[in-house]
């Protein structure tokens, strides 16, 4: 088996694109003689075509390819090669572009996103951090606007209406984290001129295995303040307190057998082993005589049931300088593994509540989840979407499964 044979499926690929590529760079001529008030024009009259007489973005996929590429070659002073037009075709296609690093993905960029532009319903570019997405859009930008089209970017730290201005653009420069977190807060808006984003129409995803493979499970997470109060942590810290550690014997097989019961003593068991912390009968009735209340048990009663096991573990299970340190009035939790401090982490669930309540600390509020979604079901919403990577014809088989996008091998400009 030969290199030839090799690559044979990239191969065919490229040879049902090759007679477009030269259809495209046979108008180079033809584009030269342009003006620039003649290059604005027809990106007007290619928008009337696409948007009100029903032609398609293929019919005109050879004329607007060989403007962007004569445009390019007068604002940036480089003019796209052969392979960045089979690049353009296959990122069009809403599949995966194969380019080797230095090829000149950037650039390539440009073909299918205006074309892809003219429908008017927006483009977004997605790039992995802030620093790339306002380059690009400056520097990228201005072959857009040398063909009349409208390029914006969004930024970390931008107000709705700065969002609002950059997603009405013709096309747009983003991260996929802001992407992300954009979509949610849309979700959570109450009103809808409040909403940044238009529909999600069309995607070009720079550096896409990093975004849609070793990502996609990320979850982003909008969370909010609960409203619980604080009061019932310091309540039911008091009452751990007051209460006593106990033993329980272990049952025989033969006593089960027979229905005898556990031998408790004090208010609470701990079985250290399990993590696990429980109330005797003796602790029950001190709980509801401590709050005042008929029967533990009842439903009603489940958060005091629920609070007080917490209060119990805090104490019983949760050593400082093992688990956790205080430090300037704040509980931090180590990592038992690595023994390093992990700022920033919480113990879910109300228990990092309990220990706060325990060491004397602003006891601060529970957060809860108010919107999430993952990269994978994110970008899975656009109408089409394509990627492009120096690295991606290993993870093919995902690319397939989750997002049904194929990967297409560019070959180098010089071998």
């Amino acid at each position: 088996m030969g290199l030839k044979d090799l690559f044979s499926s990239g191969n065919r690929e490229i040879k049902r694109i090759r007679p477009r590529v030269d259809k495209i760079e046979a108008l180079r001529p033809q584009m030269m003689e342009m003006s620039q008030e003649l290059m604005m024009a027809r990106t007007e009259e290619f928008k009337d075509m696409v948007q009100n007489r029903g032609e398609s973005l293929d019919a005109i996929l050879p004329e607007a390819f060989a403007m962007v590429r004569e445009a390019t070659r007068r604002t940036l002073g480089t003019e796209h090669y052969p392979v960045q037009l089979m690049g353009g075709i296959v990122l069009h296609q809403g599949r995966i572009a194969e380019m080797k690093t230095g090829e000149g993905k950037t650039q390539t960029c440009l073909l299918p996103s205006y074309l892809n532009a003219l429908e008017g319903k927006g483009v977004h570019i997605v790039t992995v951090n802030d620093y790339l997405a306002k380059r690009d859009a400056e520097w990228m930008g201005q072959v857009h606007s040398y063909l009349g089209l409208t390029v914006g970017v969004v930024l970390n730290g931008m107000s709705t209406e700065e969002r609002q201005a950059a997603y009405n653009s013709d096309i747009t420069y983003i991260t996929n984290n802001e992407l992300g977190f954009d979509y949610l807060r849309d979700n959570m808006v109450v009103r809808k001129e409040q909403q940044v984003q238009r529909e999600l129409h069309y995607a070009i995803v720079d550096e896409v295995d990093s975004v849609l493979i070793d990502e996609a499970r990320t979850p982003l997470i909008i969370s909010g303040q609960s409203s619980k109060s604080t009061k019932l942590y310091e309540l039911c810290d008091i009452l751990a307190r007051q209460l006593t550690k106990g033993e329980a014997t272990e049952l025989s097989k033969m006593d089960a057998i027979m229905g005898q019961g556990i031998e408790e003593t004090g208010d609470y068991v701990v079985n250290e082993k399990e993590k696990v912390v429980n109330l005797t009968a003796e602790g029950v009735s001190k709980v509801e005589q401590f709050f005042k209340i008929e029967n533990l048990a009842d439903p009603q009663n489940l958060e005091i049931q629920h609070n007080i096991i917490l209060a119990l573990r805090a104490h019983a299970l949760m050593h400082r300088d093992q688990q956790y340190v205080v430090q300037n009035d704040e509980v931090l939790i180590v990592d038992e593994f690595t023994g390093r401090i992990m700022p920033g982490r919480r113990y879910s669930d109300g228990l990092h509540q309990a220990i706060e309540a325990k060491e004397h600390v602003n006891v601060k509020r529970e957060s809860k989840t108010l919107a999430t979604i993952t990269f994978q079901n994110f970008f899975n919403k656009y109408r089409k979407k394509a990627g492009m990577t120096g690295t991606a014809k290993t993870e093919e088989g995902e690319f397939q499964n989750i997002y049904s996008m194929d990967v297409v091998e560019i070959p180098t400009n010089v071998p």
